[in-house]
């Protein structure tokens, strides 16, 4: 509750996001890109289709694409939104990962006999690490990071099999780049706790499923979008979080470089270090390079041993956003916390003062109420309509996030549409919607509507709203609302909020 507040107060109408406005219409925002890909998983297991296939986007110019985005999650979301509906289930589902990130914390910490209180202490520091929370307002970094604590329970309890499930979850999700640090930490972890042929098996098990789920996401995914070549250093550097943005307190340089740590936790996480190399030199040693490293990593190109990495490991040079190895730092330090509070001379009464603490020193303001536009009569009234694709007005390149509030309506609707967003879209479907930025202002030739009937395109969805956020691609004219006026001659499907559906075929 105090992570999302004020949000929270809000949470029976709109989503617990980064809360932009909407105009009239649901809110563009990764959130609606998550709550898309975990609502898929279950909506194709009730219609008998295979869960891990996305039926809708990018049709028909690309084959069904694979939903990585769905596991794990998509199962447990499946009840939830099918309880309290989209945007209330969505709600659940972000104050439910508080709770997983910092109950798995605690039972990993009780694990290492650190007492309840300081073990609590503990998962309050992961749960709430200002990165996480920032991470769990729309990007499926934040839920997923719970798995990590998860993977080292499981190895302190022996059950290995869920150690490597938990593990192997990261990059089947399409987390990726934070697999690159996870899968080396946790092995790196069991070898210092246990060096025992079952321990050794896991280890072995854990690389060689994380390697195999990698290169199926780089295969299946990667390899067929436009950006199966890797991205520039030029790229890394915009993302590239400072020294001063480990110390700032505000989101003001966006999400992805909002790093701060906090004051008074780095330095109990220090303390709690001196006291642990003590007795547990080895562990001491894995928890404090699991912080480091990716803090240091988190400054990309500002230090020249990001391109030196970027040019000796490949799979480094696909990731855009240096910080994603940033939760197993926050992971780390909140077990250094804990350990620190554990060694007090009055642990109890430490680790309720170290709770008050927690909460002052990495409280942080990111939660906002995003608009939801719940029920749109427009897509309600478009899934009643005769079969036919889906295109969406303004057409926008896959990569930008404005293509999630189409991603949203079609949960409505559950139309095949050309469109889509993902940073990895298929090559054939980027291209499809750059040679379509020529109908953004509703001027249809003779030749356009020819080849959106050969699309399969029956439909058009004008969102008014969304031409505010309208981007100029390869020359193509600017405009503002005149895409209700110029295709108005077709028949009209529906409208509400701005949003107007015509049949153009």
């Amino acid at each position: 509750m105090a992570a999302t507040w004020p949000a929270v107060r809000h949470a029976d109408s709109r989503f617990l996001a980064g809360g932009a406005p909407g105009h009239g219409e649901a809110a563009p925002g990764d959130h609606l890109q998550t709550a898309y890909h975990l609502w898929l998983v279950g909506d194709q297991l009730e219609h008998g289709r295979a869960p891990w296939r996305d039926a809708f986007e990018f049709q028909p110019e690309s084959k069904p694409v694979l939903n990585f985005a769905g596991w794990p999650f998509g199962l447990a979301f499946w009840p939830l939104g099918a309880l309290l509906g989209l945007v209330r289930g969505w709600n659940a589902f972000v104050l439910l990962g508080y709770v997983g990130a910092g109950g798995f914390t605690c039972l990993w910490l009780r694990e290492l006999d650190v007492p309840r209180g300081a073990a609590l202490a503990g998962g309050l520091a992961f749960a709430i690490a200002p990165y996480r929370v920032a991470q769990s307002t729309g990007h499926l970094l934040g839920p997923i990071s719970m798995l990590l604590p998860l993977a080292l329970y499981a190895l302190e309890r022996r059950l290995l099999v869920l150690a490597v499930a938990a593990v192997v979850s990261i990059p089947l999700s399409g987390q990726v780049h934070l697999a690159l640090g996870a899968v080396p930490f946790v092995c790196t972890y069991a070898l210092v706790r246990r060096r025992d042929d079952r321990m050794l098996a896991a280890v072995g098990a854990i690389v060689v499923a994380a390697v195999t789920a990698g290169v199926l996401v780089k295969v299946t995914t990667i390899d067929g979008s436009h950006l199966a070549g890797g991205r520039s250093l030029d790229a890394v550097r915009q993302y590239a979080a400072s020294w001063g943005d480990l110390v700032h307190g505000r989101e003001g340089a966006g999400s992805e470089r909002f790093v701060f740590l906090g004051w008074v936790t780095p330095v109990l996480a220090a303390a709690g270090l001196v006291l642990l190399a003590r007795a547990q030199r080895g562990l001491a040693a894995v928890l404090g390079l699991g912080a480091l490293v990716p803090i240091v990593l988190a400054l990309g190109t500002h230090l020249p041993t990001y391109s030196w990495l970027w040019h000796t490991l490949p799979p480094f040079r696909y990731p855009r956003v240096p910080e994603r190895l940033l939760p197993i730092a926050c992971l780390c330090l909140a077990a250094l916390v804990a350990f620190a509070v554990a060694r007090a001379p009055r642990p109890a009464l430490a680790a309720a003062l170290a709770v008050v603490v927690l909460l002052v020193d990495l409280h942080v303001h990111v939660y906002g109420a995003s608009a939801a536009d719940g029920g749109n009569a427009a897509y309600a009234a478009l899934r009643r309509a005769p079969p036919g694709r889906l295109l969406e007005l303004p057409v926008f390149l896959p990569d930008l996030h404005y293509g999630s509030v189409y991603q949203y309506y079609d949960t409505q609707a559950r139309r095949e549409r050309t469109a889509g967003y993902s940073t990895v879209a298929p090559k054939a479907a980027y291209d499809l919607l750059e040679s379509l930025q020529s109908v953004n202002c509703g001027r249809f030739s003779e030749r356009d509507l020819r080849r959106l009937r050969q699309l399969g395109v029956r439909y058009v969805a004008v969102h008014r709203a969304l031409y505010r956020y309208r981007r100029v691609v390869n020359g193509a004219p600017p405009c503002t609302d005149a895409p209700a006026r110029a295709i108005r001659s077709f028949p009209r499907v529906g409208g509400a909020n701005g949003i107007l559906i015509y049949r153009i075929g």
